[in-house]
């Protein structure tokens, strides 16, 4: 998935923490694959989803606090159990 829009801030986590000193994470690669077996299906699961705009979302829902944008919550609700199942 990739997302598109405003940009957002990139932090690097370590086993020490995101203050690490540079040494600390410099066993790892930043640009490394993910290799493991573990995290395969989420990453391929992850690609497979479609792109979105950020700018867009943002402006929709700036939309819909405005009061210009309807919102009909039981609808949302039937559609997001149909989505799910109903599961009963």
């Amino acid at each position: 998935m990739k997302i598109t829009g405003a940009s957002t801030p990139s932090v690097t986590l370590s086993p020490q923490g995101p203050a690490a000193p540079a040494a600390a994470t410099s066993a790892q690669p930043q640009d490394a694959p993910l290799q493991s077996e573990v995290l395969q299906p989420a990453k391929q699961a992850l690609a497979a989803m479609p792109d979105f705009d950020a700018a867009r979302v943002a402006e929709l829902r700036d939309a819909l606090a405005r009061g210009e944008l309807p919102f009909d919550p039981a609808r949302l609700a039937g559609l997001i159990e149909r989505f799910h199942g109903s599961g009963r």
